[in-house]
């Protein structure tokens, strides 16, 4: 089985790194348009092996979408990373081509492939992705929902003092500081709710930090995170490479349901060997609902851009 990385920037290359750790597939094709970085990242990695023990090939290439022919799953993580002060809406113009380009080379090798969004702002690029591909809408996942319940995850389990991996926690709606719903009346520390143990206060704080995890983490490092989004996509990958059922949220096309109609934004879903398999039903509160109506405006008034532009 071959899997595909579109980018070899922090977080395609992050992305590559935990793939290849995973040893889930037989070859891992690394691309990058910048001659040589894909390549000399792809040696870096493959000069792990005898120290941490995987038989995954990892290849390097220069826009070579050649190279990639066969492909049972792609990455797309190309595009200019967001700066500090930069909103998603402001990445539009710039990385709607480049994932356009991207879905419609990776299709001319790779007609079966399914296809994993990370580009920025995500929710819109799923769409576009969705929409100028004309392929079947659970072959296109947008990962943005299954980075923010690891940063929700993450907040809890600071102010609990608990392991992460005991807390369920979910984000849903759009990919974004003002529009995601880290949902804290429904997280759950090993089936107690968290609510048992953390006040109102405590709540809302949580909330905020998990909203503004990504903003924060920008305004220390100067460009956007790669450890968490490069380890979410991987995740999500493995989860339809070995058919593993689990449940993401993840930014997927919508008709009907939560009612929503022709959007792709994040919901809880389940991820295998068909892309994105079915949606989980999940029981919001009128607020809860409010509030999701809100992100899925907000979300459509960065999608409507790229009818402004004649993108889509």
């Amino acid at each position: 089985m071959k899997i595909t990385v579109i980018g070899a920037g922090a977080v395609g290359a992050t992305t590559a790194d935990n793939l290849v750790r995973r040893n889930i597939a037989e070859e891992i094709i690394l691309l990058d348009i910048k001659e040589g970085v894909a390549e000399g990242k792809a040696q870096d990695m493959m000069q792990t092996a005898a120290l941490l023990g995987f038989d995954s090939k990892v290849k390097g290439v220069t826009n070579d979408y050649l190279q990639t022919a066969g492909s049972a799953v792609a990455v797309i993580t190309s595009g200019i990373p967001r700066k500090p002060g930069m909103t998603r809406e402001e990445l539009i113009g710039t990385n709607a081509g480049i994932v356009k380009t991207v879905v419609q080379n990776l299709l001319e090798y790779s007609p079966d492939i399914i296809i994993l969004v990370v580009s920025n702002p995500m929710d819109t690029m799923t769409y576009l992705a969705l929409k100028s591909s004309g392929i079947a809408k659970n072959r296109i996942i947008g990962m943005g929902g299954a980075l923010d319940s690891a940063r929700f995850k993450f907040q809890l389990a600071s102010q609990l003092n608990a392991s992460a991996n005991d807390l369920n926690a979910i984000v849903v709606g759009g990919h974004g500081d003002t529009t995601m719903i880290p949902l804290i009346k429904h997280a759950t520390w090993n089936s107690i709710p968290v609510t048992h143990f953390l006040s109102e206060e405590e709540q809302e704080a949580i909330v905020h930090k998990t909203m503004v995890g990504g903003a924060t983490l920008t305004a220390l490092i100067g460009t956007s995170a790669w450890y968490a989004p490069g380890a979410a996509a991987a995740a999500m990958v493995e989860s339809i490479v070995r058919n593993q059922n689990r449940v993401f949220t993840a930014s997927v096309y919508l008709e009907g349901e939560f009612d929503q109609e022709d959007i792709n934004i994040g919901v809880p879903v389940v991820i295998n060997r068909h892309g994105w398999d079915r949606i989980v039903p999940l029981e919001l509160s009128e607020r809860e609902k409010q509030a999701f109506a809100k992100s899925a405006d907000a979300v459509r008034n960065m999608n409507q851009v790229l009818r402004d532009n004649n993108i889509i």
